[in-house]
């Protein structure tokens, strides 16, 4: 350790490159990291609310909340209980005078039903009548205001937006609650249809008609639009900037042995141990990610605080520390690739050379 910070020291410009690379890198992967965290946190952000473990829909939904319909005679088949809840959904286009036009989900309940009495707010009230809303804090922060009117695509009764809520993404759009009643006008079907799903905190719902199916939630989850591929995408990137990372770090090192075989020569003919040089180069690998690492998550929780809001990001600190840890492993890995330099220096050869 010594003569790794010894050398470090004494070629500072050389180490701090190495140094403001690992920083890029490591700042790559956690920013790409927490980017994929966020989108995917945005895709599911309203199913984690509603604490749901399976999910009733339509069989022949193709395991699509939005193609899913589950009419009354079905719903007769349908055992309720208090850990069910009816959910309707519609896609929308909220608009309303002064303000920007937002592509959102309405999703209709009842609330007799825990979706409605679990529902938590940052301000405002729960729908308590007809054409009533709680929005998601996208629409707060688009400049919408509580008691704000907004026309749903065109239909020309307004709705008023009663309270605000956080974490109502579903698919990435934000979403606007109200009562189920609202939804059957909206979907323009009739009083026929009772919901798209039920959502249920238990495993399974008892349900007694062939053209009704339950599903787990993670399964519900993996099926929504380009969540998998998504998910697949970032880890695959994610995957191949480690690799890449390894591949760079080994090379960096394997030059700096390189240009530092005439005085590893002279140390093993001071009787110096192949040993301890070993353990020098993989200290100043160590040494060097550790730095990288450190300076590269200041960088990532600067960008925590400037970052917008309407940026997707979730910074998840157990994961970013499994990847620091995956990030220093390669190092060591890395730092492996010169050893069989170190253990065959022959100081004759090189000294006399």
């Amino acid at each position: 350790m010594f003569l790794a910070i010894k050398e470090i020291k004494h070629e500072k410009l050389r180490y701090g490159l190495i140094i403001g690379m690992i920083v890029l890198i490591s700042y790559l992967i956690f920013i790409l990291t927490s980017l994929a965290l966020g989108l995917a946190n945005s895709n599911t952000a309203a199913i984690k609310t509603w604490q749901a473990e399976s999910i009733v829909l339509n069989k022949d939904a193709n395991i699509s909340l939005g193609q899913s319909l589950i009419t009354k005679q079905q719903a007769k088949n349908i055992d309720l209980t208090k850990d069910q809840a009816y959910v309707g959904q519609s896609s929308v286009v909220a608009k309303s005078k002064g303000q920007d036009q937002i592509s959102a989900t309405y999703l209709g309940i009842d609330k007799n039903q825990y979706l409605y009495q679990d529902l938590k707010l940052t301000s405002g009230h729960k729908p308590t009548k007809s054409h009533q809303v709680v929005a998601d804090e996208k629409f707060q922060q688009s400049g919408y205001k509580l008691g704000d009117q907004v026309s749903l695509n065109s239909i020309s009764k307004k709705y008023t937006i009663v309270g605000f809520t956080k974490n109502a993404k579903l698919n990435v759009a934000p979403i606007l609650y109200g009562r189920i009643i609202d939804w059957q006008a909206i979907k323009g079907m009739g009083p026929n249809l009772v919901a798209s799903a039920v959502v249920s905190k238990t495993e399974s719902t008892k349900i007694s008609d062939a053209n009704l199916k339950n599903y787990p939630i993670q399964s519900f989850i993996d099926k929504l639009p380009g969540y998998s591929a998504q998910n697949s995408t970032f880890t695959f990137m994610i995957a191949f900037l480690m690799i890449i990372s390894l591949i760079v770090i080994a090379i960096f090192l394997y030059i700096l042995t390189i240009q530092k075989i005439p005085n590893y020569a002279v140390l093993r003919a001071q009787g110096v141990p192949a040993k301890t040089l070993i353990n020098t180069t993989i200290s100043q690998s160590v040494i060097l990610v550790l730095s990288g690492l450190i300076i590269g998550t200041l960088l990532t929780f600067l960008t925590a605080i400037v970052i917008p809001t309407s940026v997707p990001m979730s910074f998840n600190i157990p994961l970013l520390s499994l990847v620091a840890v995956g990030l220093l492993i390669t190092s060591v890995l890395g730092a492996l690739v010169p050893i069989k330099t170190i253990l065959n220096v022959d100081p004759v050869d090189v000294i006399g050379g």
